[in-house]
């Protein structure tokens, strides 16, 4: 490992919804350089993919771990072990993902942390930005019955590592123990710790939901307008699934089918004349783009059509119309971008 930067990163403990918070008991994330690696200290928090919270830096490449936790919700005791793809988290901690266009340049989705390019970000053309973000969060959300997913975070791209399966603890020994460190921890009384579990216990606890949220279809976005200098530059996705991920052009214009999950949020910017910049945001509807990915197959499209006038937008899958939430529209964008309307 001579000569090589060791990977920097925060561990994040995240939860569907705060009545599935978990505590955690023991924790280890091993990693290839040997350096000791660990979770948070107390419960999870924030929302799926995303805890809402920092932490102490640690440092390695993860390449697994071995967690115990407690779930108040159905009053297990939980052991997680697992190891994860290492020649994949090896590639991952060099990977920077882009998130502003650089000045003059073509940028790509993501470069690795030896490229000698220095970049600079249209988002300041009097300073010096790096236009890429390296790898800063590792994070694990905890949902019911020991499901397990884990992401790692690079700001405005997230990326799913996999869904994993954790197991209550039955082996006595080991049980006691568990039981034992999580009442010392949290200075509970055995009688408070009953309590407590009375109080929490919901029968109807499941990871259906969740496990619905990372299936993936064969789709992309596309967006159109009637308005002939309509110009589309950057487009973030916030994913059911936890995942987020940004496009910009060049690829955002070469965009191709693949598998995605089911977009929850979408955030996009474009222009149709020079002063002409606006903000587009749709919040889908849960219900109304599960039915309806339910019945495709094969390669599909999202067709995302802004009227011309920049007033309105309607959302399209293999041009039927898609019931949305809402959409909103800011116009006057402070954006640049290396083709925006001069």
């Amino acid at each position: 490992m001579k000569n090589e930067k060791i990977p920097e990163w925060t561990a994040e403990m995240c939860h569907p919804a705060n009545e599935y918070r978990i505590q955690m008991v023991k924790d280890e994330i091993f990693t290839a350089e040997g350096i000791h690696a660990g979770m948070p200290y107390g419960s999870s928090s924030g929302r799926w993919g995303d805890s809402g919270k920092m932490w102490t830096e640690q440092h390695g490449t993860p390449t697994g771990a071995d967690l115990t936790y407690y779930a108040g919700y159905d009053n297990n005791f939980y052991r997680l072990k697992i190891d994860f793809p290492v020649e994949k988290m090896k590639d991952l901690v060099r990977r920077r993902y882009a998130f502003a266009e650089v000045k003059g340049k073509s940028i790509e989705e993501f470069k690795y942390e030896d490229d000698p390019d220095l970049q600079f970000s249209l988002y300041n053309p009097d300073a010096a930005f790096e236009s890429y973000d390296p790898l800063s969060t590792l994070i694990f959300g905890f949902a019911p019955q020991g499901m397990v997913v884990v992401w790692v975070n690079y700001g405005l791209t997230v990326i799913e590592i996999g869904r994993y399966q954790s197991q209550a603890i039955t082996e006595p020994e080991e049980l006691e123990q568990a039981k034992k460190i999580h009442l010392k921890t949290w200075r509970f009384t055995p009688e408070y710790f009953d309590e407590l579990a009375k109080k929490k216990y919901n029968p109807d606890a499941s990871c259906a939901l969740w496990d619905m949220y990372r299936i993936r279809y064969q789709w992309k976005p596309v967006f159109v307008s009637e308005n002939p200098t309509f110009r589309i530059f950057e487009v973030n996705t916030e994913y059911y699934n936890g995942e987020k991920d940004q496009m910009f052009r060049p690829w955002l214009l070469e965009n191709k089918r693949t598998d995605r999950a089911l977009p929850r949020v979408m955030q996009f910017f474009w222009e149709t004349g020079k002063g002409e910049k606006f903000e587009g945001r749709i919040f889908f509807n849960e219900k109304e783009i599960f039915n309806r990915f339910k019945t495709v197959s094969g390669e599909n499209e999202m067709q995302i059509k802004i009227s011309a006038d920049n007033r309105s937008i309607e959302v399209f899958v293999n041009n039927e119309k898609l019931e949305i939430t809402n959409f909103r529209i800011y116009p006057n964008s402070h954006k640049e971008y290396n083709e925006s309307y001069k």
